[in-house]
């Protein structure tokens, strides 16, 4: 389960394996943060040979996993577990060196905190938006979307398909369907590059793509499609539904639900300037 955190809103891109029940954190997003360098990836190299030719085994332990880069495609980089991190940590001198490891360690007991208890994986990404300046109605629709995009999903592994590039598929799907564009052209239209396009949604897009995603899975139930072909066909159809509203909605309104407005905008707007010279009665 890839996600991303954030540490004094930087954001670091972190992976945790169900499997081994711990997560695995971008080198280069920890190095950025500890050194404040212009090229981390560069420093991180050295760092590196430095580590080897000391005889130490922490460079050479690290794994690779697949992380989405600033140009929005996925690259293989470095990455590390939490106690490889704490050696690593040791190893840069940084001001940052002791708050960031009091925030490792709150990453690392968070995530079997909410293991123990889901409500609280909630609370966080409450948090986090907030934080980021999102209004509570919008965060409210985002934590709905959620949890209706875990129902499909669920739904699609019932089913038998694939995460990855099946998943990925039928959301493009599903989204052009509705918002007449892919994924990815939605993203170009918002400008978007590495970003999450749900997270740059307007309200009326997020609850729109909500009842794309709740009519597909809702029709996958009754219809119980046999193959990967089958759920394309629910996956448009669930679409569809979605599109009938917009249609409506737009006809009524005389506005476009799907915009360019990203998150950027979308902050902005939500900070309504005050007006000193206004008169109280």
């Amino acid at each position: 389960m890839s996600d991303m955190k954030l540490f004094e809103s930087k954001k670091v891109r972190s992976s945790w394996s169900e499997e081994e029940e711990k997560w695995y954190i971008s080198i280069i997003d920890v190095v950025a943060i500890l050194t404040d360098s212009p090229n981390p990836r560069k420093y991180w190299s050295v760092l590196k040979t430095r580590l080897k030719a000391e005889g130490s085994q922490l460079a050479t332990n690290c794994s690779q996993l697949k992380m989405q880069s600033a140009d929005g495609k996925f690259y293989k980089t470095d990455v590390a577990d939490t106690e490889q991190l704490f050696r690593l940590i040791q190893s840069i001198p940084s001001p940052k060196a002791e708050p960031f490891k009091l925030w490792l360690a709150k990453v690392a007991s968070e995530r079997l905190d909410e293991m123990q208890d889901p409500e609280l994986s909630i609370d966080r990404a409450l948090e986090n938006y907030m934080h980021l300046g999102y209004s509570e109605n919008w965060i409210n629709q985002r934590l709905k979307s959620i949890e209706i995009r875990k129902e499909l999903t669920n739904e699609w592994k019932k089913r038998g398909l694939k995460e990855g590039q099946q998943f990925a598929t039928l959301t493009d799907i599903i989204t052009k369907a509705w918002a007449g564009k892919t994924t990815k052209g939605y993203k170009i239209l918002k400008g978007l590059k590495k970003e999450n396009l749900r997270d740059n949604m307007t309200n009326t897009e997020l609850i729109l793509n909500m009842l794309a995603e709740a009519s597909t899975k809702d029709i996958s139930a009754v219809v119980n499609p046999k193959d990967f072909e089958a759920s394309k066909k629910v996956a448009k159809q669930g679409g569809n539904v979605a599109k009938v509203a917009m249609k409506e909605l737009e006809a009524k309104t005389g506005k476009k639900v799907v915009t360019a407005k990203n998150a950027n905008s979308l902050l902005k707007l939500s900070e309504k300037p005050v007006d000193t010279n206004k008169k109280t009665k």
